[in-house]
């Protein structure tokens, strides 16, 4: 009997786009037939090899390959099912009806549980649909996203981030808003203890002091983040606090807008701290952040001092250091009473004394760009405002914005070097050689935060060198 020599199993090598490869248990028509495959939920087309032997079978009789391979189809695709094959890649049109059902199988059995009514339920979700332009999302079947180096201006070169005109701008406005809700505010301050300067500050850096246009439904961005970003547990907990917030009645779903982060209204509250920190200022009986000004202010407070804020108390100072006194001495851990900065010979760039009421006070060094740029003492409100947008320069930028409206004072004196330049990947490899010697820079993540600053101060110190207190190129090739 004469036998014929196949492949145990053939596959077809050039499966259509994001499609799987034709798998065992296919049968050919005839050699140039396209033919529909089709094993569990998917459904592709395959193009069969050019000969007329069966795909699949090992060494059969001839004659007798159709009996053979009809007898052992059901064990092939048993089989077929248990190989882990490359998922085939969906359309939107498949992800967009996946989320709906997740919308309705998945979510609204969570939000029933925390109390939300399937009449808000359904209202907050009418016409809904994902939005794809949203960042970092990964949609179910579809290529993950190639990691992207982050570039946000808070962690680059400080310089374009303190934009002259946009200050000054800002601080016109800010002066005439202080004079127009002055009554609101001096009531705000004597029930918080945040001075006005520092709400409209926050207020003008977030939104243009209402002004900004908050376009997208926050209650889409929040879905879609919850069902398809990098981060989707943390803005699933968010989604469910913005249903609480529709519950409420607060606010109605035509009128729930937010950012492309989900952040709400005027102070861009996300869902989560909008239920902690959100206030009814004006008596209404709702917490209105997105039209009401004096709720948006008292809400800033809270925040405010719900994190700790010290009344009474500045921001901080911007300052000189001498040359004798290290500048790795910064950061929160390192705080001492403002009198011991003072004895060093630290003065406020004014040439002036820092006030005598804050000599007791504790107060904190804080060299954002190293000795290339404007150094400063600050006290525990600096960290306050750090905790609405985690970032030194941020708090800067609203410590100075504040000083312009209650006082007319200008740029910080010291000018921003030429710094911040560096690729992440360099500096997150330089703390890592520092973290082998012994160093806390805070975390290998390629952001020279207040601990990687001293951390390469102090081993500057201890390797013969002026301590800068900053990553620089030149660093590279030593530091390892």
């Amino acid at each position: 009997m004469r036998r014929v020599r196949t492949p145990l199993c053939h596959f077809v090598t050039s499966p259509p786009h994001g499609g799987r490869l034709a798998a065992c248990g296919t049968v050919f028509a005839k050699p140039s037939a396209t033919v529909i495959v089709e094993t569990s939920n998917l459904r592709y087309a395959a193009k069969p090899a050019a000969h007329n032997l069966p795909p699949c079978g090992g060494d059969v009789p001839k004659g007798t390959e159709g009996g053979i391979f009809r007898r052992i189809l059901p064990l092939l695709i048993l089989l077929l099912a248990l190989l882990p094959l490359p998922a085939l890649a969906a359309s939107k049109a498949d992800v967009e009806a996946q989320f709906q059902t997740w919308i309705q199988k998945d979510l609204w059995p969570e939000a029933r549980k925390a109390g939300i009514s399937e009449k808000t339920f359904q209202a907050a979700f009418a016409g809904v649909t994902l939005n794809w332009d949203l960042p970092d999302l990964e949609p179910p079947g579809f290529p993950k996203p190639k990691q992207q180096a982050q570039s946000q201006a808070e962690f680059s070169s400080p310089a374009p981030y303190f934009n002259e005109g946009r200050l000054q701008k800002l601080a016109v406005t800010g002066r005439s808003l202080a004079s127009q809700y002055g009554p609101v505010l001096r009531r705000i301050e004597k029930t918080y203890g945040v001075p006005g300067p520092i709400l409209l500050a926050i207020w003008g850096r977030e939104t243009g002091f209402g002004i900004a246009k908050l376009p997208n439904s926050a209650m889409q961005v929040l879905a879609t983040k919850a069902f398809m970003s990098t981060r989707k547990d943390m803005f699933r907990n968010e989604l469910i606090a913005g249903l609480r917030i529709l519950e409420h009645g607060d606010v109605t779903p035509d009128q729930f807008k937010g950012s492309w982060a989900g952040a709400l209204g005027q102070p861009q509250f996300m869902p989560t701290n909008y239920l902690k920190y959100a206030v009814d200022f004006d008596g209404d009986g709702h917490r209105n952040i997105w039209t009401s000004v004096p709720d948006t202010l008292a809400s800033i407070a809270n925040y405010m001092v719900q994190k700790g804020w010290q009344r009474g108390r500045s921001w901080g100072y911007e300052v000189t250091i001498p040359q004798n006194v290290s500048c790795a001495q910064e950061g929160p851990d390192l705080a001492k009473p403002i009198s011991q900065w003072a004895s060093l010979g630290i003065k406020p760039v004014s040439g002036k004394d820092l006030p005598a009421d804050e000599m007791r006070a504790s107060g904190m060094m804080l060299v954002p760009a190293g000795r290339d740029g404007p150094e400063f003492i600050v006290t525990p409100n600096f960290y306050v405002i750090k905790e609405y947008n985690n970032s030194d320069l941020y708090s800067l930028y609203i410590g100075n914005l504040a000083d312009r409206i209650a006082n007319g004072s200008g740029a910080f004196q010291e000018k921003w070097g030429d710094v911040g330049k560096m690729l992440r990947s360099d500096v997150a490899n330089m703390q890592k050689a520092l973290e082998r010697k012994g160093y806390d820079v805070g975390g290998t993540d390629g952001l020279p935060g207040y601990k990687t600053r001293r951390s390469i101060g102090q081993w500057q110190e201890k390797s013969g060198m002026k301590p800068t207190c900053y990553p620089d190129s030149s660093m590279l090739g030593v530091l390892k």
